[in-house]
């Protein structure tokens, strides 16, 4: 069967969906497969919290890893990735998904509670689009360049029919209507993702510092993805940022790049992430990107969405390290993110990123 996707029900459906993959997936096969699956040996249970932008994703990888492996529930939650980066500090969660790698500081800081010593794994597993979502009657998609979009976010551009979105749509009608800027309420990897898009490519106008909570007040705030989303659906004149997954039918913009308008799209993320190199001065299992959104190529969409799993070099329980091990190498696998992409419409890691993942993972063990 093909796995059902949660994207547009809201943040609590979402943990009681991926809660009954927990519990339903060890019964019926995932991804269409109608072979048995081999005896595993595997069994025990694996606590996680993070990314809501993983959601679809982590649906599609829970339901078929407990296919494979009957006597193994994982509980990912998705309660964004500032919660779940405090969780795996306070050792409340196996491992984690984030929109970002923790940073140099919080590294060197150390005390992840999860761990049996302060060396993590950070695998980068799931490449997306943000999209820039937009509720107007009738209109499907727009033109926005990144001076337009920074100025709609920072308050400047207050009206959908201001003279900055008609220049760059003459043949839209567009209303004379204000506009709700929708962000989230929690810190959130997607929305450091998309400040900083706005940062790199309209400097002159966003000049608030990069972060995962958001610098100013006025528009709509919204609780993870689901809530952004429903905030964006049930809204007038709306527009908000979220995985892209998650959107559904709502309006799109394409953003500018080089003079070009680009419609978002897995491919298009990935030729953004695959010109960025991995952050300098990270450890063998620690896989950061550094993406620069102001120097995406031509046919790039420059705001792309890099996710990562994190867990421990070193756990204290061996059984805990084996299915974390397991489950990751899973992820990481062709059949992982294929079965990712048919559920969430990411893009899938290259073979020679799955190379240097899949050395990170082995560095799991027992502390």
């Amino acid at each position: 069967m093909k796995i059902s996707r949660i994207a547009r029900i809201g943040a609590v459906g979402a943990v009681a969906a991926l809660a009954l993959v927990g519990c339903a997936a060890n019964e019926a096969p995932a991804g269409g497969s109608s072979e048995e699956p081999s005896e595993s040996t595997l069994s025990g249970t694996l606590d996680a919290t993070g990314a809501s932008s993983q959601t679809a994703a982590q649906e599609a990888w829970v339901a078929a890893f407990q296919t494979a492996n009957p006597d193994v529930t994982i509980n990912y939650e998705p309660t964004g990735s500032g919660t779940g980066r405090e969780n795996f500090l306070a050792g409340a969660s196996n491992f984690i998904g984030s929109d970002r790698a923790f940073n140099a500081e919080e590294i060197a800081a150390g005390g992840f509670g999860t761990c049996a010593s302060d060396a993590i794994v950070e695998i980068p597993v799931y490449i997306s689009p943000v999209a820039v979502a937009f509720n107007l009657e009738g209109i499907d998609s727009l033109n926005l360049d990144a001076a337009t979009i920074a100025g709609i976010f920072a308050g400047t551009i207050t009206n959908w029919n201001s003279e900055a979105i008609a220049t760059l749509n003459p043949d839209a009608t567009l209303p004379d209507l204000a506009i709700t800027p929708v962000h989230r309420s929690d810190p959130s990897g997607t929305q450091e993702t998309f400040a900083n898009y706005l940062s790199a490519t309209a400097p002159e106008i966003w000049t608030y510092e990069v972060s995962d909570e958001w610098p100013i007040q006025g528009g709509e705030a919204a609780q993870g993805t689901s809530g952004v989303v429903q905030a964006i659906t049930s809204g007038n004149g709306t527009i908000g940022f979220a995985d892209a997954s998650q959107i559904g039918d709502l309006g799109q913009v394409h953003v500018g790049v080089n003079g070009e308008f680009v419609a978002y799209s897995a491919e298009a993320a990935s030729q953004l992430v695959e010109g960025a190199a991995l952050e300098e001065g990270r450890t063998e299992g620690d896989l950061a990107f550094d993406v620069d959104p102001a120097s995406a190529a031509d046919g790039a969409y420059p705001i792309a969405l890099v996710s990562y799993l994190i867990g421990c070099e070193e756990y204290e329980d061996e059984n805990v390290a084996t299915l974390v091990k397991e489950y990751f190498t899973y992820v990481a696998s062709a059949e992982g993110q294929d079965a990712a992409a048919e559920n969430a419409g990411n893009a899938p890691i290259s073979d020679g990123l799955r190379e240097k993942v899949n050395a990170a993972i082995d560095l799991i063990q027992v502390g």
